[in-house]
């Protein structure tokens, strides 16, 4: 028997699928609404989708009454996108008759699209869906109200602790994940959680790595905490911020409470979207205190100096970092991604693994199925990571 191991030191790409779009080309997408519940008829209505930052109230992209209907219509790049219909809030979306959520829109734009659609029902007409807690015995509530000083608010720390720390005196390595309301328990999930709880249970299980993961919720000006940059259509950056109070507050105070392996190697950052960003980010910043980083569907289209930031820093990288995009999310934000990696993976010796799923989306979903790959790349060993075995 022969086994062979490949493994990339620099930059490994795992690409699953090529766009057939024409990134260039430029279409336009009219979306209708046709028929609206007889509540709220005469309300403002908005879409809201991967092409304006998932922004459920933006005035420009308000549907406007035309011959009895309602419409809208983008110029947009040829690309997959996904959307869905608001009166302007979240808790305003279109739903089922039932009350139920439904899933996003989605459209492949190859040419000049017109979509007409039905709203059945509005979210906020139907009483408050009662969830079930899911979160394992093994998740934690840190704190209620614990205190960002480097903003001056207050903010939501989950923590999960292995099965083993209880009865153990070993120390662990810490990942620190953005947007922690949806990591855990679907009772405090708007859209579905990663069941980082279950995964890990599974995992740590069958005797592999183990791991404490510290869970940070977002809040209402998360697009400004979680960008480091100013951005024109958002409003002023607040991301460098965030990332020292990961650093010099949160980091400290869990290394200080619990037995934590505290060197950069054992210190990971992930999040998505705009907390795959702000994850970035924060290792590219502070690569002697994260050593490996997870960037789930990065919104790095908010933050076009990121570019060359990582020209100018990538230098300082010698750590993990984990890309994923999925393949409808959109050939614009995929192009996005990997020109940020293909700077990092030139300029640095970070060792990169890039994954395109086909058929993923900009949803808990998509990055739930990923992160178990993700973990496993991310606590092996520096350089003995198995990516494809033969045998004869």
């Amino acid at each position: 028997m022969k086994t062979s191991v490949v493994c990339y030191s620099l930059l490994w790409l795992l690409i699953l699928c090529t766009a057939g779009y024409n990134a260039d080309a430029q279409h336009v997408l009219t979306l209708r609404v046709t028929a609206v519940p007889t509540l709220h008829k005469e309300d403002p209505i908005y879409v809201a989708g991967s092409f304006n930052g998932w922004n459920p109230g933006d005035k420009n992209y308000q549907l406007q009454r035309k011959n009895g209907k309602l419409e809208l219509s983008l110029n947009l790049k040829g690309a997959a996108y996904e959307f869905k219909f608001t009166r302007g809030a979240w808790d305003k979306a279109g739903v089922a008759a039932d009350g139920a959520d439904l899933p996003n829109n989605l459209v492949k734009l190859y040419s000049d699209t017109t979509l007409s659609f039905g709203i059945e029902a509005w979210k906020d007409d139907f009483g408050v869906v009662e969830r079930r807690h899911t979160a394992s015995s093994n998740v934690f509530l840190m704190d209620s109200a614990f205190l960002i000083p480097q903003l001056g608010r207050t903010r939501r720390i989950w923590i999960y602790l292995p099965a083993s720390y209880k009865t153990s005196t070993k120390r662990y390595p810490v990942l620190y994940m953005q947007d922690g309301q949806n990591l855990f328990d679907e009772y405090t999930a708007g859209f579905g959680e990663w069941g980082i709880d279950e995964c890990l249970d599974s995992i740590m299980q069958k005797g592999k790595n183990e791991c404490i993961v510290v869970g940070i919720d977002n809040g209402s000006r998360r697009l400004n905490e979680y960008n480091p940059f100013d951005n024109e259509r958002f409003g002023k950056g607040e991301g460098d911020a965030y990332a020292a109070f990961m650093v010099n507050t949160l980091k400290p105070l869990v290394d200080g409470q619990y037995r934590t392996l505290r060197d950069k190697n054992n210190t990971m950052v992930a999040g998505s979207s705009m907390g795959g960003l702000i994850s970035y980010y924060t290792q590219l910043k502070y690569p002697d205190v994260f050593g490996r980083s997870g960037i789930f569907s990065p919104a790095f289209w908010t933050a076009p100096a990121i570019v060359p930031l990582t020209d100018s820093l990538a230098k300082y990288s010698n750590g993990k970092y984990f890309f994923y995009m999925g393949g409808l999310e959109g050939a614009e934000y995929m192009n996005d991604m990997y020109e940020v990696i293909q700077r990092l993976g030139t300029k640095s010796t970070a060792l990169i693994y890039s994954l395109t799923d086909p058929e993923g989306r900009h949803n808990e979903a998509s990055w739930r199925k990923w992160f178990p790959e993700f973990f496993r790349f991310i606590t092996a060993d520096w350089s003995n990571y198995l990516i494809k075995q033969e045998e004869d």
